[in-house]
């Protein structure tokens, strides 16, 4: 079963399994498909965060691929920087960790030849990927990334100057060539040689950091993921520098023994929640990101001695209560990402979520590649903080793929795209399966919702949902004191991503969701 952002990704991953291949070696072909098919969300200038579930042994792998600040970079001078230089332009663009990530779980787990994984990704960028309706939709909303300073995003994206049509295929011959490299010489083809040469010179005409030095001794690592026992199942995510599992795990712990009615969707729930993330997401952005002692935060954040004092002051605030602290949180419509999964015949199982930060990353192209604009992901003003921007270091993301076990053997794998909105989403859904005993579907469907901090001092905490949420639930969280927006119609996925979920079920059979808020698609056999 193959769960991915775009039909002609989740076909790539199919037919490399049924070419016999195992998770990882599809793994590799979706994932390089996404980067030809959702180029505004995903690619070879982004990174990765990879489980891997391996059959054989009952161990779940995570392969850290994320981006890299340049080990050249210049802080103070970087602190200098006008706000749009962290988001535009070359001077936003770290290391990418993609290509040496997937080489990287590849070379550990894969079973056939590197060249043939990556084969299906070069043929779709050279034939051309199939236009969808929200692919347009996306393509519309950073219209001016397209056409803005780097000529290339125009010449490749916008065919003949225009939106390209639905329905028509769109190719990227000079991602195809790269790939070609990609597929013959590993990562070296990537990180030395012509691509990285294109990538380094672009940067250094555009004011940025990157050094041929940053692309060769750039090293994906492989690690744990961090979890959590939770009401008999094991549920583990991606470790540091990504937040998102973090904080869904954090909370769900302390929910673990909290009575919780069903539906979820009612104000007492939301508020209730709401109040738990209040405590829970400002500990983890003081403590969780590419730092020595972040694992070990992670752990003592869910000690018991720890949840019993969250719990504690839970139920001390009163509903509505708002917290004095003002956390800065990047809450961009534009941030984007794809998240995909895998499981072979054999039950091994790949949950991976990848991303360039914002839609179109830093709006800047090389060899083919759209670059990302990690950089936006730092800290810059707090020094103190464990995301201080510094060189060589890993810029924290919001990414969360998420795999549930129960005695051992994973029984769900679930992710999304969503920027700040990922966590929540991954939460609502385990909250709805695991507490609520809802079946995937439904739990998928339903009114998305996120609570997040307020983007102005002195305001309220704030609730943006789907506006397919009753009107009356919404006026009851207002007299609490949230701050509730009616973000988009339900379905449309443009605040709100797609979660994508496979569940591996007891009498052996796997079943795919894909969450039509975008344009993923569930291939299986």
């Amino acid at each position: 079963m193959v769960v991915a952002g775009h039909p002609e990704a989740a076909a790539a991953g199919a037919e490399m399994l049924k070419a016999g291949g195992n998770a990882v070696d599809a793994a590799v072909a979706v994932s390089l498909a996404l980067g030809v098919a959702e180029p505004y969300g995903s690619g070879l200038g982004g990174k990765l965060m990879l489980l891997y579930y391996e059959a054989r042994t009952g161990r779940v792998y995570a392969v850290d691929g994320m981006d890299q600040a340049s080990g050249a970079l210049d802080v103070k001078a970087y602190q200098k920087f006008e706000n749009r230089a962290r988001y535009d332009g070359w001077r936003a663009v770290c290391v990418p960790g993609l290509a040496a990530g997937l080489h990287t779980a590849h070379a550990k787990w894969g079973s056939r030849p590197w060249a043939s994984a990556v084969r299906p990704a070069i043929d779709l960028a050279e034939r051309g990927f199939t236009v969808l309706p929200k692919t347009r939709d996306l393509f519309e909303e950073r219209l001016d990334k397209l056409r803005g300073s780097d000529p290339g995003m125009a010449r490749i994206f916008l065919p003949g100057g225009a939106l390209p049509a639905v329905g028509s295929r769109l190719p990227n011959r000079e991602l195809a060539r790269t790939m070609e490299l990609l597929a013959e010489r590993g990562p070296k083809g990537f990180y030395t040689g012509p691509v990285a040469e294109a990538m380094v010179e672009a940067s250094r005409q555009g004011g940025g950091f990157l050094t041929m030095e940053d692309f060769a001794s750039y090293e994906a690592r492989v690690t744990d993921p961090i979890g959590i026992d939770f009401k008999g199942y094991r549920i583990v995510g991606g470790p540091p520098p990504t937040t998102g599992a973090a904080l869904h795990l954090a909370i769900l712990k302390v929910l673990e023994n909290e009575p919780l009615a069903p539906p979820l969707r009612t104000v007492e729930t939301i508020d209730y929640v709401g109040r738990i993330w209040r405590e829970v997401q400002p500990a983890i952005q003081r403590t969780i990101a590419d730092s020595a002692d972040a694992r070990q935060q992670f752990e003592q954040l869910v000690s018991p001695a720890s949840l019993a004092r969250l719990r504690e002051r839970v139920r001390a605030a009163a509903p509505g209560q708002r917290k004095a602290a003002f956390v800065a949180e990047p809450e961009s419509v534009h941030a984007s990402t794809t998240h995909f999964a895998v499981v072979d015949a054999e039950g091994n199982v790949v949950c991976a979520t990848q991303s360039q930060s914002l839609h179109f990353g830093a709006g800047v192209v090389a060899a083919g590649v759209v670059m990302n604009d990690s950089m936006s992901n730092f800290a810059f003003v707090e020094e103190k903080s464990p995301n201080f921007v510094a060189p060589g270091r890993r810029p924290r993301s919001t990414i969360a793929p998420t795999i549930v076990l129960r005695d051992g053997r994973p029984v769900i794998a679930i992710g999304i795209p969503g920027a700040a909105r990922i966590p929540t989403a991954v939460l609502q859904g385990l909250i709805d399966v695991l507490v609520l005993n809802r079946p995937v579907a439904e739990a998928i469907g339903d009114t998305r919702l996120h609570w997040h901090n307020p983007l102005e001092k002195d305001k309220p905490d704030a609730i943006e949902v789907e506006k397919s949420l009753d009107p009356t639930v919404v006026a009851g969280l207002q007299a609490l004191g949230w701050d509730v927006t009616l973000r988009e119609p339900a379905g449309t996925g443009r605040h709100f991503g797609g979660l994508n979920v496979i569940t591996l079920n007891p009498d052996g059979t796997r079943t795919g969701y894909a969450d039509p808020r975008r344009t993923n698609a569930a291939v299986g056999y």
